[in-house]
């Protein structure tokens, strides 16, 4: 079927605001809970070094938080409204692409609820970052490309190029997403694209758009390449092929499967998908490349709408008469009930001794895809706990210190995390920013320090190997305190602060070899 226009009615309008407003709703209800997650204390600090890149990521999703954060500040309501709006856009989307190939209306609410079900994508949307960005603008290059097959209008490739050039601002993964629809060309008949002049257009306005990041990479030693080579050897944990599918089972609801596979297999071997086959082998060349990289479950979030959208289209076809009709309520309920099942997992919704509880309940535990111990608490929550009573530790041995020590005293941590905590929550302590030598902070270099004193973090959860090394550096060191809390990751427990006095080194010496890029 080739629909020129995309017709809507209140009723069907009504059906994609549905699962969208409940995805919103659910993110409203949980957005203040549990504290800041590690990450964002990050790109908050980022804000206050507004330039066209940074080591781990393009620019873009950091001048929104700086655009946020002047108009309503940094609160977590503040910085999480925008991507709880922008995972209704994307759940909202998933039924657009229901009714866009040929769904009705079971298949627009089917579509948006199975879209809304990805237990992962309920985390990546409760918490800034530019992934959930870098989703919705996947979504809409995917609808632009379900609007070049159905109106054969090429000119949209340059729209295609230029919202592709924004996301490449955003994230590069955005790549991938060119990838997997070169091959999908190639594998089917809509390789005719191929020689049409408005889609290399399209692809040099994105290639423009993402020069000024390229840019900046050469001129700061490629710190993105780095980053990546980093993370790849010696933070990703090594994922098997089967890991790598079980991931995507749990990332996406295990019990949703039956939706995101149904969607493959009417994308691939459907005669009534043949329109759209290029969504099938987009997605099969993209998880193939992922599964050979070993990259983490999340990496492949933004294909699956489509597929989710497909899947929505062959239940109806399969629901559409007789007595299955009848079965349709009831695989809708199954939906609620597989997504209700899991969103302790992924949101703040119950205590969080109530969510250990659960958790542990289910036998569940996930993975973090990354070479840590694990805590009572998998990562993704587990890393919105401790840091105000880390805040809280720092700003009590600053407290200790003369007035003249505070004047310029350094303070020293090992990773972004601890140093955007103090950043932000050391305010109310009147603590200075933080050092760091882990990504962005350590371009941003040390502040001027007179080596007189210090409170540093030592780089060992054993207090004597930290003595070991900083007496060695400083003519006084006192250990001043000890950290520990029992619900934040493991390596961020049982961590010890040091007051160091009058170094016998400067920075200028040791900086370059202090560099921590992953």
């Amino acid at each position: 079927m080739n629909n020129n226009t995309l017709k809507l009615d209140r009723t069907d309008w009504f059906l994609l605001g549905i699962p969208a407003l409940a995805a919103i709703i659910l993110h409203l209800i949980t957005i203040n809970e549990f504290g800041y997650f590690r990450d964002e204390f990050y790109y908050l600090a980022c804000t206050d070094h507004l330039t066209f890149g940074y080591v781990d990521q393009p620019p873009l999703s950091i001048f929104i938080l700086k655009l946020v954060r002047m108009i309503m500040g940094d609160s977590l309501i503040a910085i999480r409204i925008l991507p709880a709006l922008t995972h209704g856009i994307v759940v909202f989307m998933a039924g657009i692409f229901a009714h866009a190939l040929s769904g009705g209306r079971f298949a627009i609410l089917l579509g948006g609820l199975a879209a809304l079900a990805p237990v992962g994508n309920l985390f990546v949307f409760h918490y800034f970052s530019m992934n959930s960005l870098d989703i919705l603008i996947w979504q809409l290059l995917i609808f632009i490309v379900i609007r070049i097959i159905q109106t054969d209008n090429t000119r949209l490739w340059l729209l295609f190029g230029l919202i592709a050039g924004i996301g490449l601002q955003n994230k590069i993964s955005i790549l991938f997403l060119g990838f997997g629809l070169i091959i999908g060309l190639f594998l089917t008949p809509l390789r005719k694209q191929l020689k049409d002049k408005n889609l290399w257009l399209g692809a040099a306005i994105a290639g423009l758009l993402f020069l000024p990041y390229i840019i900046w990479n050469a001129t700061h030693n490629w710190p993105m390449l780095e980053f990546m080579h980093n993370a790849k050897t010696f933070k990703m944990a090594a994922v098997s092929q089967v890991g790598f599918f079980m991931g995507q089972l749990l990332y996406n609801n295990p019990l949703a499967v039956i939706f995101w596979m149904a969607g493959l297999g009417f994308l691939i071997f459907h005669p009534q998908g043949k329109q759209y086959r290029i969504f099938g082998w987009m997605f099969l060349a993209i998880y193939i490349l992922f599964t050979i990289q070993q990259a983490k479950d999340y990496y492949t979030a933004a294909i699956y709408p489509i597929l989710f959208a497909a899947g929505a289209v062959i239940w109806e076809r399969w629901l559409k008469s007789g007595w299955r009709i009848w079965l349709r309520p009831v695989l809708i309920l199954y939906l609620i009930l597989a997504i209700g099942c899991f969103v302790p997992f992924v949101l703040p919704i119950l205590s969080v001794e109530k969510t250990v509880a659960y958790i542990q309940a289910s036998g569940i535990q996930g993975t973090a895809g990354e070479n840590h111990e694990m805590g009572v608490l998998p990562q993704h929550f587990a890393d919105m706990h401790g840091w105000e009573e880390m805040v809280e530790t720092v700003g009590d041995v600053y407290a200790d210190l003369s007035e003249k020590e505070q004047v310029n005293c350094l303070i020293y941590v090992r990773n972004y995390g601890q140093a955007g905590a103090i950043d932000l929550l050391g305010k109310k302590y009147r603590l200075p920013k933080a050092t760091c030598a882990h990504n962005n902070y350590w371009l941003w270099g040390p502040t001027n320090w007179d080596g007189k004193v210090a409170i540093i973090l030592g780089w060992s959860q054993n207090v004597l190997e930290n003595l070991s090394d900083l007496e060695q550096r400083f003519e006084s060191v006192e250990h001043a305190a000890t950290f520990t809390h029992p619900y934040n990751m493991p390596y961020e427990s049982n961590r010890h602060w040091f007051i160091c006095r009058n170094a016998n080194f400067s920075f200028t010496e040791i900086w370059q070899h202090e560099k921590h890029y992953n």
